[in-house]
């Protein structure tokens, strides 16, 4: 069970402060944690963009706690966009909408849309009332690099580039949200996430699915993202025992996060059994993948995930994470990346 912790008046009111004078607040969402800014302040999102080594031409997401601000942000809102309100918000669905005309370049990544999300961690609902506006907030970790779903995450990684870090426990879901963009009648889904293919669907009927050349960019949606210092590599399911006695033998160090146990030990593989519930490898993921990348390990082997859309945000994240994918011929396995 997730603890989820609710901030004392004293910590709101001296993050709220932090983030009116242009500085850092780290904070927890239902997700991952958030490197949060305030989004009217440009000076202040460029911030984000130094602490964490970002490309100045990737979006932020705008956190909002409540749809009925929306209107500040968005210069329209199309039907489909009300009605996923409706459905998921607060929650783990972001949605890209047309700008409007006072948000900045800094925040877009100098495009006409702008990503909106409201979130659902009772902290993250404290924080943002209490701010009264939009708090612009990627996750609080290094560019490419694995997200934060603990406070000592954020603290590991980004050190004294935070002024604040309020520490809200685990998060709930693990992984970052499901990103759509919706356009007039059309809703294309561009990152999954907790809100599957199949909630939205029966939300609007249809859905597209992956971007095109018309997709605006998004957080997350780069080749190579999510990813450990430790190289790592994605083996199919019946593979991954031969792999990991293969590849340690000799006394190479090799890392495994799989769905079991290993069929037998090897003195020289550290093996993290993350089991079969989808809800709970993906809640865990980060987590476990930062614990074998802190193992000393020369090479991470991951178990291939199996097919159906609750797994479909954890394949989305190994395969932009992995330096390498192991072919098979067996059915399902992951595809190379391009």
């Amino acid at each position: 069970m997730v603890r989820v912790v609710r901030a004392t008046q004293v910590e709101i009111e001296t993050a709220v402060q932090t983030l009116r004078d242009g500085e850092l607040v780290a904070f927890p969402t239902e997700t991952v944690y958030g490197l949060g800014a305030n989004a009217q302040n440009p000076a202040a999102v460029r911030k984000i963009f130094a602490a964490k080594g970002r490309p100045v031409d990737h979006p932020v997401i705008v956190h909002l706690d409540s749809p009925r601000f929306l209107h500040r942000w968005v210069r329209e809102v199309p039907e489909p966009a009300n009605k996923l309100a409706e459905r998921f918000w607060p929650g783990p669905l972001t949605m890209v909408l047309p700008r409007a005309a006072n948000v900045h370049d800094v925040v877009t990544g100098g495009q006409d849309t702008v990503a909106i999300r409201v979130p659902s961690h009772p902290m993250a609902q404290q924080l943002l009332t209490a701010f009264g506006g939009g708090i612009a907030a990627p996750s609080a970790n290094r560019y490419g690099k694995l997200s934060p779903t603990r406070a000592e995450h954020v603290r590991d990684e980004l050190g004294d580039a935070v002024k604040i870090i309020l520490d809200g426990g685990e998060c709930q879901i693990g992984l970052e949200s499901t990103i759509v963009t919706v356009e007039g009648s059309s809703v294309r889904l561009l990152r999954p996430g907790a809100v599957t293919a199949g909630q939205i669907r029966t939300v609007i009927g249809e859905l597209l699915i992956g971007a095109n050349l018309e997709s605006p960019r998004v957080p997350g949606s780069t080749p190579s993202h999510y990813a450990p210092t430790t190289p790592m590599t994605v083996v199919p399911a019946g593979e991954i025992d031969a792999h990991a006695a293969s590849l340690s033998e000799g006394g190479r160090r090799v890392a495994v996060l799989a769905q079991r146990l290993p069929l037998k030990s090897h003195k020289y593989v550290t093996w993290i059994n993350a089991g079969r519930r989808p809800e709970q490898f993906g809640h865990d993921l980060y987590a476990n993948l930062r614990t074998l990348d802190k193992a000393g390990c020369q090479q991470i082997l991951v178990q291939d995930v199996p097919e159906g859309e609750k797994w479909d945000a954890i394949r989305d994240r190994l395969l932009r994470a992995a330096s390498s994918i192991s072919e098979s011929g067996e059915s399902g396995a992951m595809a190379v990346l391009p």
